[in-house]
C-alpha cells in the first residue's frame, strides 16, 4: 500500500512529539516534516507532494484556518485542536476531521481512516513496530496523553484490561501487559505474568523475590526465574 506523505503544522513542541510518536506507529503514513507556523507549511508544500495535514488552529502570525483559506491547492486536512469552537468553520473548509485535544491513539486512528476512505476497523489498522531510540512514550490515563521517560518507570503491574505505572506516582492506562512490553527497551524484563520491571531499577534479589530502587518488594514467578537469573 502505498504511503500517505504528511505534515504536521503546530507551534507547541509536546503537541508536534504526540503526533510524530503516533504517526510512527502507523506504516500507511509518512512524515515529510513537523512545522511550528503555517509559513513553514507553505514551504513544504511548494517543495513536496503532500496528501494530509494535521494542522492545529491557534498558530502565530497566522492561524490555520487562515493557512487554509490561502490555499489554492491543498491537501487532505485533519485539524488538531483544543478549541471546539471553530469546528463548523472548520468543516465549511471541508477538513476530513476535527480532533479535540488531547485525543487518543485510536481517535487519530479513526480521523486518518476517513483520509484513505477504506471501510476498516481500527483493529484493522497496520501498526509498526516502534522503534527503541527514543528515551519516552506517551501513554493514555483517562482523558489525558502523558509523556511517560522510560527511566521514571520502576515496575508495571497488570490489572485486568488495564496496567498500573508506578513512577514516583501511579498511572492507569489501559492496555495489557504485554502489549506495553513490547513498547520498552531492553532493559526492561518480565519477572512475573503480572510484573515487568525496569532493570536498572533492581536494587536486589533475595530468593524469589527482587527489590527495586523504591525499596518495593515483588516476587519473581516460578516459570520467570531462569530467565531473570540468565538476565543478571
Amino acid at each position: 500500500m502505498e504511503k500517505l506523505k504528511c505534515i504536521i503544522a503546530d507551534d507547541e513542541p509536546i503537541a508536534r512529539q504526540i503526533l510524530e510518536s503516533y504517526i510512527k506507529e502507523i506504516s500507511s503514513l509518512e512524515l515529510v516534516a513537523a512545522c511550528k507556523d503555517a509559513f513553514e507549511v507553505m514551504e513544504q508544500l511548494q517543495r513536496n507532494d503532500v496528501d494530509l495535514l494535521f494542522l492545529d488552529i491557534n498558530m502565530p502570525k497566522l492561524s490555520g484556518l487562515g493557512l487554509l483559506k490561502t490555499l489554492q491547492k491543498k491537501p487532505s486536512v485533519i485539524i488538531t485542536t483544543a478549541y471546539p469552537e471553530h469546528a463548523v468553520e472548520g468543516f465549511e473548509l471541508s477538513v476530513t476531521d476535527y480532533l479535540l485535544k488531547p485525543f487518543s491513539m485510536e481517535r487519530f486512528i479513526q480521523a486518518v481512516l476517513k483520509v484513505q476512505k477504506k471501510p476498516m476497523s481500527i483493529d484493522s489498522v497496520s501498526i509498526s513496530p516502534k522503534e527503541k531510540t527514543e528515551n519516552f512514550l506517551f501513554v493514555k490515563s483517562d482523558k489525558k496523553i502523558i509523556r511517560l521517560d522510560f527511566e521514571s518507570i520502576y515496575y508495571v503491574e497488570a490489572y485486568g484490561n488495564y496496567i498500573k505505572i508506578f513512577t514516583d506516582q501511579m498511572i492507569l492506562s489501559p492496555q495489557t501487559l504485554s502489549d506495553f512490553l513490547e513498547k520498552l527497551p531492553e532493559y526492561f524484563m518480565r519477572i512475573h505474568k503480572s510484573y515487568i520491571i525496569n532493570f536498572n531499577k533492581l536494587k536486589l534479589i533475595d530468593g524469589n523475590q527482587v527489590v527495586l530502587a523504591n525499596d518495593k518488594i515483588l516476587t519473581i514467578g516460578k516459570s520467570y526465574r531462569k530467565q531473570v537469573l540468565k538476565k543478571i
